[in-house]
């Protein structure tokens, strides 16, 4: 049931937040002006949503006037049954804008696709993802900047960490984190057996500016060494490419993109913090019990969340019970039934855990 009385209160901060933006201290403070630019985003949209709910419910009382006419009872008849036809989903939407968003939903995303089981098929797979990612991309107008590679001599990766650059990429590719298996006819396999094969994704937030993290000099370890590929190439004769450890967690950053040894420097350090990042979060919703993101997974990255089997064409959410016989599109990159899919029930869950939350 909405709460119209919560919702008006909730938009009596809108003026407030529009004084707040032109305020020259909120200007001068670049947190604070980015936390009010996000605040004033939500309630626009919040605004947007009760208006359109508003119109609806006017409408209908419009409409329900005119029922004692008989020159306009029919009319009005189907325009009701129009509008409470679109009711749920104009509540649906009011009630997801009642919902603060994820602080890191708008930023840049990082991924890091590896090779898992299946030797030189799983580093094709691998190959296969990332090539998947990149022509969803291109088509929907975000930029990948490609951060480190580990190729083989068959066109595939090891290890490949990029980043995505461009506005709502973290929460557009956030439930990509997982154990993603492959079942396919490996084209050297010379009896047509079906192997299964897998590559593990790990997503999450860039780091910008507003994180509090402070990492000293003194707790990172970097190591030069001479960038490379598969069969010697783009190997650089100079130490251009750069390894940062994080020693008090372990976790290792690595770019070898840029000829230049200082740009992979600055690369490196952003996947670095980015990586810092993420392990705090996962840390702090260890202490407090958070699972709401269960797409996201348990924290098990090895946990299987999506089966490509080529031979039937289908491809598998696991998570959600959705399977897709269009294998073939999807990993030529028009992933947008996957996406929107894992972004709905990810709002669905969302919904529920509002609305069964104690008032």
């Amino acid at each position: 049931m909405l709460d119209t009385d919560q919702i008006k209160s909730v938009l009596g901060r809108l003026a407030s937040v529009e004084t707040d933006l032109s305020d020259p201290n909120v200007l001068g403070d670049a947190k604070r002006y980015r936390a009010t630019l996000r605040d004033h985003a939500f309630l626009k949209k919040l605004e947007s949503a009760y208006s359109s709910y508003e119109k609806a419910v006017e409408d209908i009382k419009g409409n329900e006037e005119l029922l004692d006419d008989p020159d306009f009872r029919e009319e009005a008849l189907l325009e009701i049954e129009a509008i409470k036809a679109s009711m749920p989903e104009i509540e649906r939407k009011l009630m997801a804008a009642l919902i603060e968003p994820d602080p890191f939903e708008g930023r840049n995303a990082v991924l890091e696709i590896r090779a898992g089981t299946g030797g030189d098929e799983a580093a094709l797979f691998a190959g296969d993802l990332f090539r998947m990612y990149s022509r969803y991309c291109e088509a929907h107008g975000f930029k990948i900047s490609l951060m480190h590679a580990n190729e083989t001599t068959l066109d595939g990766y090891k290890e490949i960490v990029f980043t995505v650059v461009g506005d709502g990429a973290y929460g557009l590719f956030r439930f990509e984190s997982g154990g993603h298996r492959v079942q396919r006819v490996p084209e050297t396999e010379a009896q047509g057996r079906i192997h299964t094969s897998a590559a593990t994704v790990i997503v999450f937030p860039e780091a910008d500016e507003e994180d509090d993290i402070d990492i000293p000099e003194s707790d990172i370890r970097i190591d030069l060494f001479c960038a490379g590929g598969a069969g010697g190439q783009h190997v650089n004769k100079t130490e251009s490419a750069v390894r940062m450890t994080h020693l008090p967690t372990g976790l290792v950053a690595v770019c070898q993109d840029e000829r230049s040894q200082q740009r992979n420097r600055e690369k490196c350090f952003a996947t670095l913090k980015a990586r810092i990042l993420d392990h705090k979060r996962r840390e702090e919703e260890a202490k407090l019990g958070a699972n709401r993101l269960s797409l996201r997974g348990s924290g098990d990255r090895s946990e299987r969340i999506r089966t490509y089997n080529f031979p039937q064409n289908r491809v598998t959410d696991h998570r959600i019970d959705l399977t897709l016989y269009s294998l073939d599109r999807v990993i030529d990159g028009e992933m947008s039934p996957l996406l929107d899919a894992l972004g709905a029930h990810d709002l669905d869950e969302r919904l529920s855990s509002a609305l069964a939350r104690p008032t």
